[in-house]
């Protein structure tokens, strides 16, 4: 499954570029998400969280990783988790470019990919549930960075 969309926060590059890559502020914003350990600093986090789809409620434990970093332009991250009888893998990467009036455009790209019971019991609602909580992850982002 892939996702993407661009939203434009009214700061600068490199502001946005050090909240986007702090894990405490990801943390905050990030929907589900129930705790986010530190493995190696700047590099590679351990992170637990939980997603309702539907009737189904699912808790996922995983790793994080930055595999390509390119202050204050790039970032490529790649996570991969299970939960009971499934599994999640995925990609996802941020471009960050100057707009108009000191804002910045943060063009994101995700691909997901999930296996097991997960998948086989909520497929049709997934893409629907990825967006949703896409949208209310950036809707935080936009609203913590320019406050």
């Amino acid at each position: 499954m892939q996702v993407s969309g661009s939203t434009t926060i009214k700061a600068s590059r490199e502001k946005v570029w050090s909240h986007l890559t702090n894990p405490d502020f990801v943390a905050k914003c990030a929907p589900g998400l129930e705790s986010m350990e530190v493995v190696e600093e700047n590099k590679r986090y351990k992170a637990t969280g939980s997603v309702g789809l539907g009737n189904l409620k699912v808790r996922a434990t995983g790793d994080i990783e930055f595999v390509t970093m390119e202050p204050p332009n790039r970032a490529v991250v790649k996570g991969r988790g299970t939960a009971p009888g499934s599994a999640v893998e995925g990609t996802a990467e941020m471009k960050l470019r100057d707009g108009e009036d000191g804002t910045t455009i943060m063009d994101w790209t995700a691909d997901v990919n999930v296996m097991g019971t997960i998948a086989s019991l909520a497929s049709r609602m997934m893409n629907s549930m990825t967006q949703k909580l896409s949208g209310q992850f950036f809707d935080c982002v936009k609203k913590q960075i320019e406050s």
